[in-house]
């Protein structure tokens, strides 16, 4: 079991309170079952969580508009739990929905885990909306500096030159200068 389905297993099961229907969740084997956990009317956040969960790790793409959602979530274990799965799932409409997730500036506080997935995701979507995003929270006084410090480390993770000039704004910022010049080592030199 690795340490986040770990984490998410115990989490639930104390919000569930060991329910018989959390102890059928978390074993089956049966990916119907799981689905239609998503779309059965009066299910608690908790069994939607882990059939999503569940899903996306197996690669069903019954799961995708529920772990976007919970990606989402103002709970971060919530959304990290989602990241995770997203990854797994390889859905090709990962990318562009954790982008807009990533820069939409009336959700900004949510922000970290979309983030952290497109540095994940290496996708055609990831550099452009990191770039985006990190130049937003460069702003005077911007109370969101873990996503920016996310957003630095993950586009020194992608090694694209388009972020040089983002990463180079970033070094004035003492809270993201050291990740910001760890950075800018990672991308290809000019010539």
């Amino acid at each position: 079991m690795d340490e986040e389905l770990r984490s998410l297993t115990e989490r639930l099961r104390q919000e569930s309170r060991g329910a018989a229907a959390y102890q059928r969740l978390a074993v089956t084997d049966d990916l119907d079952e799981l689905a239609e956990v998503l779309v059965a009317a009066g299910q608690p956040l908790w069994a939607r969580e882990l059939a999503a969960f569940r899903l996306g790790v197996a690669g069903d793409r019954r799961a995708f508009e529920a772990l976007v959602l919970l990606l989402n979530h103002r709970d971060p274990p919530r959304c990290a739990s989602a990241a995770h799965a997203l990854a797994r799932l390889r859905d090709p409409r990962t990318a562009r929905a954790a982008a807009a997730l990533a820069t939409n500036e009336l959700r900004v506080a949510y922000a970290l885990h979309p983030v952290r997935l497109l540095a994940e995701l290496r996708a055609p979507e990831s550099v452009p909306a990191l770039i985006t995003t990190l130049e937003r929270r460069l702003r005077p006084h911007d109370p969101y500096r873990r996503v920016a410090l996310a957003c630095v480390e993950g586009l020194g993770t992608l090694g694209d030159p388009r972020a040089r000039t983002v990463l180079n704004e970033a070094l004035a910022h003492p809270a993201l200068a050291e990740a910001a010049a760890h950075a800018l080592t990672r991308l290809p030199t000019r010539r």
